[in-house]
């Protein structure tokens, strides 16, 4: 093994390093598998319901018209969240794009967007009009306001002042996204829904479950999320599915969502899945166990920078609710380095160095480490970084344990390399 390591470009001290601090996780990994295990039945019970067949499983063309393997999958989805409704579909092409048009479908003009949790993620600041943009949910006079934490805590009385009559739909993010914040339990989203509903009771609860999926056993639609939306090149497309998007909850939200993906009067009943719907329905069968793969290399490079000194969020013993794992790493060049270091332990574009760029739809360069199978898949081993104060950097994914752990104990090999970590000796005490 020693000498495996040593070929892929890992030293020895970094091995050792690292495996000591992963021997003292072992009662955390049995717990993630213990949600995985569960995780796992839910789904395997949701297809036995629902009747899976290879049949589901056939191409549709055109417009798609009674395609079974596109219905039944959306009834397996609501089935495993709970809800009664889903829509999953390779038209939704990311969560970005299933979160927009959640939004659209459900808000008129007049209309308030309430985020109780600061800001959105960047990509959805353009969606909502919050950077102008062509086409914007403001340029549709759907307006927006927000509620900051309070503390890193859910400030209540202010969301309280803030749901005024004009407030038709909460958007709560359960992930950080690009920021130093708690990633939100389902528990607290519940309590927020119960809040939010004795408050306004008629306001559309909507959770960005992106990251989240099968890393408890609940999900935000069972303690009363309205709509739960996400990807599937994320949890749950267990790294299978080449596209995709999903919105589960109430069937009028649902409804109105479809209505706007696809044509009003037409909504669920058309659109052609072209023959993917066996990667589909393969990828979240899988999705609980390569949820837990992800879950345990994040829980391996929050502990692992934490050792060295790093300001991680998770910190080492909290609780997870999400894959991401932030890592302040405090300069450009220590980023980069990081970000460099996942790209050479990739199955795919190993070779490649990548660099910070102009991506679209954020308000800073952007450095992305993803050699992935399905471009932009970040259940995959990924790790990406704004380049911008305090210099965190958010790693992510792994479909397997191993890739996980390879992944970080390369990025702590090239910050090693080029002099930005130096481990600490044996004599400075227990790792």
């Amino acid at each position: 093994m020693n000498n495996m390591y040593d070929s892929l470009g890992i030293s020895l001290e970094v091995l050792s390093f690292c495996e000591a601090i992963e021997k003292k996780l072992h009662a955390r990994f049995e717990k993630v598998d213990q949600i995985a295990e569960y995780n796992q039945l839910k789904v395997i019970r949701a297809m036995q319901e629902h009747r899976v067949s290879d049949m589901h499983f056939a191409a549709t063309t055109g417009y798609g018209y009674n395609d079974l393997g596109r219905d039944a999958l959306e009834a397996v989805f609501a089935s495993v969240f709970n809800a009664q409704a889903g829509l999953v579909r390779p038209q939704l092409i990311s969560g970005t794009h299933a979160l927009t048009v959640a939004l659209a479908g459900n808000l008129r003009p007049g209309d308030t967007i309430l985020s109780p949790i600061g800001k959105p993620y960047d990509t959805l600041e353009e969606v909502i009009g919050i950077r102008e943009t062509k086409g914007s949910l403001k340029e549709y006079g759907i307006s927006y306001k927000q509620v900051e934490f309070n503390k890193g805590n859910i400030d209540f009385e202010a969301i309280k002042i803030a749901l005024t009559p004009d407030v038709k739909l909460v958007l709560i993010q359960r992930s950080k996204g690009y920021d130093m914040r708690p990633t939100l339990s389902v528990e607290q989203i519940g309590e927020l829904i119960v809040f939010i509903k004795e408050i306004k009771p008629n306001t559309i609860c909507m959770v960005d479950n992106c990251y989240g999926e099968f890393v408890q056993t609940i999900e935000p639609s069972d303690l009363g999320a309205d709509l739960v939306v996400g990807s599937l090149i994320k949890n749950p497309g267990g790294g299978l599915a080449p596209i995709g998007g999903y919105i589960v909850g109430k069937e009028e939200y649902v409804d109105q969502a479809a209505y706007r993906l696809t044509a009003p009067g037409l909504g669920k009943e058309v659109g052609a899945t072209l023959g993917i719907n066996g990667l589909l329905y393969q990828g979240l069968f899988l999705a609980p166990t390569v949820v837990a793969a992800a879950h345990k290399g994040a829980i391996l490079a929050g502990k692992i920078f934490e050792t060295l000194g790093y300001n991680a969020l998770p910190n080492g013993e909290e609780e997870r609710y999400d894959i991401i794992q932030a890592i302040e790493i405090g300069t450009e060049e220590g980023i980069i380095a990081f970000c460099q270091g996942i790209q050479a332990a990739a199955p795919v574009d190993s070779y490649v160095k990548p660099e910070p760029w102009d991506m679209p739809g954020y308000d800073s360069k952007v450095i992305m480490a993803a050699g992935s199978f399905v471009q932009g898949s970040s259940i995959e081993l990924s790790a990406d970084a704004p380049i911008k104060p305090p210099y965190t950097v958010y790693f992510q994914g792994g479909l397997t344990y191993p890739h996980a752990k390879f992944g970080v104990m390369k990025a702590l090999q090239a910050m090693i390399d080029v002099g930005i970590v130096k481990l600490p000796s044996k004599n400075q005490g227990n790792i």
